[in-house]
C-alpha cells in the first residue's frame, strides 16, 4: 500500500464499496465488469495485493460452481429435465390444477440438485405449452415458474452459487463447512410454503399480452413472398408504402431489397426503383393464384411484368428470447442484419413490459429482451442454434443425448450421496462429477464450457477479493461494534431478523453474490459478539440473498421470464412482495428451531 494512503485505508475501501453498491443499483455496467473494475481499483491504491487476488480464484467457490454449471449443462443435454417436466406437464389435459402444482413442486425440486438458469430456460417452452392447455396467458404461469426455481435453490447447499459462495466465505472465517443436506429442513419449509402460495395465488397474475399473442393465429399461417420490379413497371417511383397493392389488408411490406442490401428501418419512405425486390407477407390464396396465373393479382393493369415472382415459402411468426450468452447482444438489429444472413425478419421487440414496433432497429440488444421475429420455420430455427437465442414457443429442438441420461442421473446422484455422507469436500465431488460427464460424453466440451456463466464466475472471484479489503481495513469489525451495542440488549432473534432483512434489501438493490461476500462476515462477527451460534445467522443470509421476488432485475431467471410472459416491472413488486414477506417470516421462525440461538 502506497504510505500515504496507509491512515486512509477504512475510508478508501468503504468509500469504493459504496461506489460499488451505487453502480451495482443503477446498472451502469453489468455487475460483474463492475465488480472487476473495483477489484482492479483496490489492487492499484494497494489496498489488496495479487496475493488476495489469486487467493480468491482459490476459494473452492468459484471451482464448484463451474463443475456444477457443467453438471447441470450434462442434464439438459441429456434430455434429463425436460422428459420429467413433460410427464408433468403431460396431466394438463385430465387434471390442470393438479399439472399446474405438480409443475411448479417438479421445478423446486430440480432446482435443489441443478443450476436454475438453465433450469428456467428449459421449463419457459415448457410453460407457455401448459398455459396454452389450459386456455391461459403465458403470464398467468412463468412468473411462479421462476420463483419456485428461486425457492428449491434454498434446499440444498448445491441449489445455488449464493448457497455455494455463503459457505466459502463462511469457512474463510473460521466455520466448519456446510453439509449438503444442511439447510434443507428449513429449506424444505420455505419452500413448500412459497410453492403453495404460488399454486394457490397465481390466478391473481395479470393477463398480460406477449407479442405473439397480440397476433391471431390466422397471422400466424402466412407467406413471405419476394417479387422482382422488372423495368416496365409504372410502380418505379412510387413510395413503397402508397403502392395500391398494399390496401388490402392480407397483404403487408416487410422488406424492400436493393442491390441486395435490405433497407429495413424506413423501406416505407423509399421510391420503388428498376432491379429492387420487395419482400411481402400474404395469403396462401394469392400465392396459389401467383402461381396459376404468372403473376401477382394486385391491381388492374394486365401487364404480367409489373412485378415478378422470385419466391414464396411458408412463414411463421416466432417469440424469440435473448438469454445471458446471445450471439447478438449488444448489437443492434440493423447490425445483426437477420433477413440476410438468415432470411428472418424482425417485426416488433419487447423490453421492460412495452412492446415496440417502430424505432427500435438501432437500439442494443440487451439479455431479457423479446424479438418478434416471421420467417420460414427452417430459418427462424438456424438462427435461434446460431446465435444461441430461445424460441419460447417450442423447446429447443436440437436432438437429446437420451442415451446418456442413465449416466447423467448417475454422476449426480453420485455427487449427492457422497457429499451427504461426507465422503469428499463437496468442490472435489463437483470436479469428479464434471469430469464424469465429459468423459462418458453425456456433453461435449464446447457444450460444457459454453454451459458455464463466467459472468458469474469473475463476479464471485472479484467480490472475494473485495471482500478481504473489507476484512484488511477492518470494516466489518468497526460495522460490528457500532451495532452491537443496540442489539445486545434485545433477544437474539431479532438480530437475526436484521440480518435477514438487510441481506433482503441489499439483493433486490444489489447482486445476491454481492451480498453473500458483503454480509456473511458481517453476520458471522455479529453473532459471535453477542455470544449466539453464528450458524443460523449465516443460513439466513442464504436464504435472503436469494428471496429475490421484487424486480425483475435482481434474479437472472425473473429477468428471462420478463420478456417472455409479457410482464410490466411493477408486476413483480404487486405478486413478489407478499411472498417475500411469507418467506421471510418463515425464515426468521423456522431457522431458530432447528439451530438454537
Amino acid at each position: 500500500m502506497l504510505a500515504v494512503l496507509a491512515p486512509y485505508s477504512s475510508t478508501l475501501v468503504a468509500l469504493i464499496l459504496l461506489l460499488l453498491l451505487i453502480a451495482f443499483a443503477t446498472e451502469i455496467r453489468p455487475p460483474e465488469v463492475t465488480a472487476i473494475g473495483a477489484a482492479a481499483l483496490l489492487l492499484l491504491l494497494g489496498l489488496i495485493t495479487t496475493d488476495d487476488i489469486l487467493a480468491a480464484m482459490s476459494n473452492p467457490a468459484p471451482l464448484t460452481i463451474a463443475a456444477m454449471f457443467i453438471i447441470s449443462g450434462a442434464l439438459v443435454r441429456t434430455g434429463t429435465l425436460e422428459a420429467f417436466a413433460l410427464k408433468v406437464t403431460g396431466l394438463a389435459k385430465t387434471a390442470p390444477v393438479l399439472a399446474t402444482g405438480l409443475l411448479l413442486v417438479a421445478i423446486a425440486a430440480l432446482s435443489g440438485f441443478t443450476n436454475n438458469t438453465p433450469l428456467v430456460m428449459m421449463m419457459i417452452p415448457i410453460g407457455i405449452t401448459l398455459a396454452k392447455e389450459l386456455g391461459e396467458r403465458p403470464s398467468k404461469i412463468l412468473m411462479p415458474i421462476s420463483f419456485a426455481a428461486i425457492l428449491g435453490g434454498t434446499c440444498t447447499l448445491i441449489g445455488t452459487s449464493t448457497n455455494i459462495l455463503v459457505d466459502g466465505v463462511a469457512q474463510k472465517n473460521g466455520l466448519a463447512g456446510f453439509s449438503i443436506f444442511e439447510i434443507a429442513p428449513a429449506g424444505i419449509v420455505v419452500a413448500l410454503v412459497g410453492v403453495g402460495y404460488l399454486a394457490l395465488t397465481r390466478h391473481f397474475l395479470p393477463e398480460r399480452d406477449t407479442m405473439s399473442s397480440l397476433l391471431d393465429e390466422s397471422q400466424s399461417k402466412r407467406y413471405t413472398m419476394s417479387v422482382f420490379i422488372g423495368g416496365s413497371s409504372p410502380y418505379i417511383g412510387q413510395i413503397a408504402s402508397e403502392l395500391d397493392l398494399f390496401r388490402n389488408g392480407e397483404r403487408r411490406l416487410v422488406d424492400v431489397i436493393r442491390n441486395d442490401v435490405p433497407i429495413r428501418k424506413s423501406h416505407k419512405q423509399y421510391a420503388i426503383r428498376e432491379g429492387d425486390v420487395l419482400v411481402m407477407h400474404t395469403n396462401e390464396a394469392d400465392v396459389m393464384t401467383i402461381r396459376e396465373r404468372g403473376k401477382l393479382p394486385l391491381t388492374k393493369s394486365d401487364d404480367s411484368q409489373q412485378f415478378v415472382p422470385m419466391s414464396s415459402h411458408r412463414s411463421k411468426l416466432a417469440e424469440i428470447l435473448l438469454l445471458s450468452d446471445a450471439h447478438l447482444i449488444g448489437l443492434s438489429l440493423k447490425e445483426a442484419a437477420l433477413p440476410q444472413r438468415y432470411g428472418v425478419h424482425p417485426i416488433a421487440m419487447h423490453r421492460r413490459g412495452s412492446n415496440l414496433t417502430e424505432q427500435y432497429d438501432s437500439t442494443k440488444l440487451q439479455v431479457g429482451d423479446t424479438l418478434l421475429l416471421e420467417g420460414a420455420q427452417a430459418n427462424i430455427r438456424r438462427l435461434v442454434a446460431g446465435e444461441n437465442l430461445m424460441n419460447v414457443s417450442e423447446p429447443k429442438t436440437r436432438g437429446f443425448r437420451r442415451h446418456k441420461a442413465p449416466i447423467a442421473i448417475a454422476v449426480i446422484l453420485a455427487v449427492v450421496v457422497a457429499a451427504s455422507l461426507d465422503i469428499m469436500p463437496i468442490a472435489g465431488l463437483a470436479v469428479l462429477g464434471m469430469a464424469a460427464v465429459l468423459v462418458t460424453r453425456c456433453i461435449e466440451p464446447d457444450e460444457a464450457f459454453a454451459s458455464v456463466d463466467w459472468r458469474i464466475i469473475g463476479l464471485i472471484v472479484a467480490m472475494l477479493a473485495i471482500g478481504t479489503a473489507l476484512e484488511k481495513a477492518g470494516l466489518v469489525e468497526t460495522l460490528v461494534a457500532a451495532a452491537t451495542p443496540w442489539l445486545s440488549g434485545i433477544a437474539p432473534i431479532y438480530a437475526l431478523a436484521a440480518i435477514y432483512l438487510l441481506s433482503l434489501l441489499l439483493t433486490e438493490l444489489v447482486t445476491n453474490n454481492a451480498v453473500a461476500v458483503v454480509v456473511t462476515p458481517i453476520a458471522i462477527q455479529l453473532a459471535q459478539s453477542l455470544g449466539v451460534d453464528p450458524r443460523p445467522f449465516v443460513i439466513a443470509v442464504m436464504f435472503a440473498a436469494s428471496a429475490s421476488f421484487l424486480t425483475p432485475i435482481g434474479y437472472q431467471t425473473n429477468t428471462l421470464v420478463y420478456g417472455a410472459g409479457g410482464y410490466r416491472f411493477l408486476d413483480f413488486a404487486r405478486y413478489g412482495l407478499p411472498l417475500t414477506a411469507l418467506v421471510a417470516i418463515t425464515s426468521i421462525a423456522i431457522i431458530p428451531l432447528i439451530w438454537p440461538l
